[in-house]
């Protein structure tokens, strides 16, 4: 049985395959080769013995039974001797031709193994050329075997103009300094496409450990390239979004050793610095809280207010952590409070503009209980002086002018609580409260113009939670509106009814006055429907209405004139307080 021969498809020295054959032949050699040395020494013997018996006067004195004897003894020794080695012959050709049908079944196998591979294999010989190529080779470069093998440089799928870059990767893989993480080369189809491969070398060694090639395999990495860039560029431009926004981004793990920092882009490292602290100073006490709510916190060191957003997420790890973004709005919080106080300024401005308009009334208003105390005090006088004063004459006169001076006491109160500036503050308060100071204020207005003011108030209306002085100057603001609008009407009553609708409490001022011809643009700053109006007093309305999370919103009256409406949050109720009815009947 013959040795596998040098494979069609390879043109490496045959030296590796020679050196193999010597091997292998070194093992059945011997063995025929003894058996004929055997076989010449027995005969050669034996033409002695027959030499000598001729010639030799021992043997003349044997008789022919013992020369028969012993012809036979050498006769039967060497057939011994050739079934011995025919048996140990045969016993080698067994094994070997077992040996070499494993040897081809595996040659197969790797064969098919190396034909099913996606990675192209490529063996060069100590010169450089190409000695063998697989079938992955020859696919990935669009070339036949006949059209590789055997070539030396300029390689065939080598890419014009780049020759010089591609020696140079020649000359590093010829030297055996090949890195361990492979060389990333560019290769030309033969249809003229280009891709990008990863190349790793190692050295083909034959069985004497000389080495007589290189053999290198081949994966084409253009897709795999391409996606990693993409990722790389999208990974860059996100990066460099986080890093140039002006929101404080970190993202903080729980670990036993206390708060470990995993990112943190530029704001948030110029704020508090590459320590978890700042993170921990902004949490506000909001651990194991998975809430996305935005809070407002104050970070004492850097001075600075934040708005707050924090959630947990699984990091890349597996591990649960803590992102958070933090922008800076203390400029927004200064700006709001300097808004604010010039909201105050502004209502206040309102007040005193309405306290303006109503001087003369108010004169007049505080005249009368100022006349009657100084009439009752010289009645009480004069009864005195003629001597016909009783007690209860002169009580009832002093008692009379106690109370016109309470009353002017309560004028002057209620206009200074009215102007005077404050902190809005929220509290219960009833309905009828509110519309009775705001009224007490409108029924000056309402006797000089002769038009009646009529407040529908149902029973067990709830409460509001107002501040009392804030919405006083709301109703106040309506209903001189709509006085103001029927001055010349021939109409002489104007209403302020009162709702409950669920959890708010309605306010409707009923005028019967000309009424609004855009009531989108009541609202609006500067925008007046009287000559010598600002344009302000429903704007600033409808602030105050909507600092206190409700609503302000006008419409045409359909027997003539406008209804201005304004709605309130009802107040939680107390256990003392009497239950509310679900339905209320004016």
């Amino acid at each position: 049985m013959s040795m596998p021969e040098l494979p069609s498809k390879s043109l490496l020295t045959s030296s590796f395959y020679d050196s193999a054959k010597f091997r292998k032949r070194g093992l059945y050699w011997i063995t025929p080769v003894f058996v004929l040395v055997l076989y010449l020494l027995v005969m050669a013997g034996f033409f002695w013995l027959q030499r000598l018996h001729s010639q030799s006067v021992m043997f003349i004195t044997m008789d022919e039974e013992t020369r028969q004897q012993r012809l036979l003894f050498f006769v039967i020794a060497l057939s011994l001797i050739i079934i011995i080695s025919l048996l140990a012959l045969w016993r080698y050709t067994r094994f070997r031709s077992h040996a070499e049908a494993a040897l081809q079944a595996e040659t197969s196998f790797r064969r098919a193994m190396e034909n099913s591979m996606s990675t192209g294999m490529r063996v060069l010989d100590m010169q450089g050329r190409i000695a063998y190529v697989n079938p992955a080779f020859c696919r990935m470069m669009g070339w036949n075997e006949a059209d590789l093998l055997g070539k030396s440089t300029p390689f065939p799928y080598w890419v014009p103009g780049r020759y010089d870059e591609h020696q140079r990767t020649l000359d590093i893989l010829m030297s055996g300094k090949t890195p361990s993480t492979g060389l990333e080369v560019e290769a030309q189809r033969r249809d003229g496409s280009r891709f990008t491969s990863r190349m790793y070398v190692s050295a083909l060694r034959d069985p004497n450990g000389e080495q007589i090639g290189w053999m290198t395999s081949m994966t084409d990495i253009t897709e795999p390239k391409r996606v990693r860039e993409a990722l790389a560029a999208a990974h860059e431009r996100f990066m460099t979004v986080l890093e140039g926004l002006d929101d404080a981004i970190s993202v903080v793990a729980d670990t036993v050793n206390g708060r470990e920092l995993l990112f943190a882009n530029r704001t948030y490292r110029r704020l508090f610095g590459s320590q978890p602290q700042g993170h921990a100073e902004l949490l506000a006490g909001r651990r194991g809280r998975f809430t996305e709510d935005s809070i407002e916190q104050y970070a004492p060191s850097v001075n600075s207010w934040f708005e707050v957003q924090h959630r947990m997420l699984v990091w890349t790890d597996g591990r649960r952590v803590r992102l958070q973004v933090a922008r800076d709005i203390t400029e927004r919080r200064k700006h709001e409070e300097e808004s604010r106080n010039q909201q105050e300024k502004i209502q206040l401005t309102s007040r005193l503009t309405t306290m303006g308009e109503m001087a003369s009334s108010l004169a007049h208003e505080l005249n009368q209980p100022l006349t009657a105390i100084a009439n009752y005090n010289m009645a009480a006088v004069a009864m005195l002086k003629s001597g016909r004063a009783t007690n209860e004459t002169l009580l009832s006169a002093l008692e009379k002018a106690a109370n016109q001076a309470e009353r002017a006491g309560k004028i002057v109160s209620r206009i200074r609580e009215f102007v005077k500036r404050s902190e809005p503050r929220r509290q219960r308060v009833p309905v009828e409260e509110i519309v009775e100071h705001a009224l007490d204020f409108a029924e000056i207005d309402a006797r000089k113009r002769q038009i009646r003011i009529e407040a529908i108030i149902p029973d067990h209306i709830p409460h509001v939670l107002a501040d009392p002085i804030l919405i006083e100057q709301v109703l106040l603001n309506l209903v001189k509106n709509g006085l103001e609008a029927m001055n010349h009407s021939e109409h002489d009553l104007l209403t302020v009814e009162i709702k409950q609708q669920n959890q708010l409490v309605e306010f409707i001022v009923t005028d019967r006055g000309h009424g609004i011809q855009e009531p989108e643009r009541l609202f609006e700053p500067f925008f007046s429907t009287k000559s010598e109006g600002l344009g302000m007093g429903l704007n600033i309305c409808r602030t105050i209405i909507e600092s206190h999370h409700g609503r302000l919103w006008a419409q045409a009256n359909p027997d003539g004139g406008t209804l201005f409406h304004f709605t309130l949050p009802c107040a939680p109720q107390e256990p003392n307080d009497t239950p509310i009815k679900e339905e209320l009947t004016v």
